[in-house]
């Protein structure tokens, strides 16, 4: 599983760093980062979670 951010739609609102904060991180800066590109299957259903709560559907995976 790869995690995919589009950060021209991503607004940082971090509610994807809230479900799942192994993958996903807001910063001081006010920037999602992603901690993890290619997480292990065990997180696979938390990372969806995230992406499926993202306002702007900038969360995507692929595999």
């Amino acid at each position: 599983m790869r995690v995919v951010v589009d950060f021209d739609l991503c607004s940082a609102t971090g509610g994807c760093a809230q479900v799942c904060p192994e993958v996903f991180e807001v910063r001081d800066d006010g920037y999602l980062y992603v901690l993890i590109d290619e997480p292990g299957e065990e997180l696979r259903a938390t990372v969806t979670d995230a992406a499926d709560l993202c306002p702007t559907a900038a969360i995507t995976i692929e595999g």
